[in-house]
């Protein structure tokens, strides 16, 4: 096929030709496939395609497991009562509240990790300890981590409602069983640290009603007058240095 250069032009001719010289170098190439689908024809090959498949579904939920057996759901609760609270709606903004939610969690789960580190991943990268091994003691710092922080009403509630025998210690309660239950109690835990934080602005907000009502002011939103206040009375109290202290040793 020939192509006029003063017709289309050098880029269109240059352009054409090199789809041409593609096509005929397709026609007498074979490209390999990314991804052969056929029949293994070791038990090697099967066991490594599972292991791709099953990397690959822990990298899906990492984000979930990162989010549900650390600290991450207590803190970033906490984090949106006190704005919520404050009243300043949008400030801090949600990109700022989740990342002080992520760097707090690993802050307070670097232990943990360090133990999962040393007890597990080194030993596996090593070639001391199975894989099955190196699964097991990676969870069980996280194990003890969620089972410091759970309830033992909601470790129960879980127990009863998946119809297990009722466990003789910890290390017989499953890793489905603690998860669930720790998310709870952290929701559980979340709650009462917001409703304390409540308190102190609740009541500077009535005290700022009672006083335009006095005044006459009825048609003035208290909220309006009481956010000033309620940025200077957090800053004076160092209110961000108590809300983080006091998250990060509640979870001692």
């Amino acid at each position: 096929m020939r192509f006029p250069v003063k017709r289309y032009g050098l880029p269109v001719a240059a352009v054409a030709l090199l789809l041409t010289a593609g096509t005929a170098a397709a026609e007498t190439l074979s490209l390999p496939g990314l991804l052969g689908v056929g029949t293994a024809s070791k038990p090697g090959e099967t066991a490594t395609v599972l292991q791709i498949l099953f990397l690959m579904t822990i990298f899906s939920l990492a984000p979930s497991l990162l989010i549900m057996t650390t600290s991450f759901t207590r803190i970033v609760v906490v984090l949106s009562f006190l704005r919520n609270a404050m009243g300043t709606q949008q400030a801090p903004s949600n990109q700022i509240v989740i990342a002080l939610s992520l760097f707090l969690t690993f802050f307070i789960m670097t232990p943990v990790w360090q133990q999962v580190n040393s007890q597990a991943l080194e030993p596996y990268k090593a070639q001391t300890i199975t894989q099955e091994q190196a699964l097991n003691r990676g969870v069980a710092p996280i194990r003890k981590f969620m089972l410091s922080q759970v309830r033992e009403k909601d470790l129960a509630l879980f127990i009863s409602l998946s119809k297990q025998a009722r466990p003789k210690n910890s290390d017989d309660v499953p890793t489905l069983t603690i998860v669930p239950a720790f998310i709870i109690s952290e929701l559980r835990t979340a709650f009462q640290i917001g409703f304390l934080i409540y308190i102190p602005f609740l009541v500077l907000d009535m005290v700022v009603a009672s006083v335009l009502m006095s005044m006459g002011m009825m048609m003035l939103p208290p909220a309006m007058i009481s956010l000033p206040f309620k940025i200077l009375l957090f800053v004076l109290v160092d209110g961000w240095g108590l809300v983080i202290g006091s998250l990060v040793k509640s979870f001692g």
